[in-house]
């Protein structure tokens, strides 16, 4: 770490180099970092260079630069309710010298008043929180918990928010976990995003999907599309080729 990047963090935070155009991005030694899941959304979203992007839930900001990194949009945008996630993507957002391309916004998703008042976007993303808020939480103001369970937000409230920020036709790409995969297709379709691609990842060949991609249309018309399943590590307990190419190693 030079000294430069130095000055843009706290002694309980990292840098962590994305090895992806020389992006590196501010997250804490203790707590939710990012994982897999960021990696394969932003992989998995179809973003041209005049798109507008919007990623919901945005944690400290990590789809946001990968997805900048991956495809060079006109803008993207990152939403959090939490203030000191916001706080730290900002400063990654300084320290890539990206202030005119990556923007955060510390709000509700929530307030679809608010989301309203924002210009429409060609694609969101989100990574939302999976687990169901029943699960035993000691403590509701829990950073991994809020990542974690549908504390502050729930699946509705995300598929209502991207609704109301896409655009005609626009879409919508997520990445949640297969056995929510019923309530993410009646969702989608109440609110009139229809379901049109879906990819399931293995965690290796012969064991059950334990992570899914969804990719929806704002008013499309119904036609379902199911990629080539993606299978995270090989025989030996080694990443697949497929993963090291989504991770830039190859």
């Amino acid at each position: 770490m030079d000294n430069n990047q130095s000055s843009y963090i706290r002694e309980d935070e990292l840098i962590d180099d994305l090895q992806l155009n020389g992006l590196n991005l501010i997250q804490k030694r203790e707590g939710f970092k990012f994982g897999i899941d960021a990696v394969l959304l932003s992989h998995f979203a179809n973003v041209k260079r005049s798109f507008r992007v919007i990623d919901l839930c945005t944690g400290t900001g990590i789809v946001p630069f990968l997805i900048y990194g991956k495809y060079s949009p006109k803008e993207v945008f990152g939403l959090e309710i939490q203030e000191d996630m916001v706080e730290m993507a900002e400063r990654s957002v300084h320290m890539n010298n990206l202030e005119e391309k990556l923007h955060f916004i510390n709000h509700d998703l929530k307030d679809i008043k608010y989301l309203k008042s924002l210009e429409r976007f060609d694609v969101v993303t989100v990574n939302p929180p999976y687990k169901l808020n029943n699960s035993g939480i000691l403590n509701p103001l829990d950073k991994l918990a809020i990542a974690r369970h549908e504390i502050l937000c729930n699946l509705e409230d995300v598929i209502v928010a991207s609704r109301t920020l896409l655009k005609d036709n626009g879409r919508l790409f997520i990445v949640h976990r297969p056995e929510r995969l019923a309530d993410i297709f009646g969702l989608m379709r109440k609110y009139k995003i229809e379901p049109k691609r879906v990819k399931m990842v293995h965690p290796k060949v012969g064991k059950a999907p334990n992570i899914v991609l969804v990719e929806g249309q704002r008013d499309g018309g119904a036609y379902l599309k199911w990629d080539e399943p993606l299978y995270v590590y090989d025989e030996n307990g080694k990443y697949t080729s497929e993963i090291d190419k989504i991770y830039g190693r190859i």
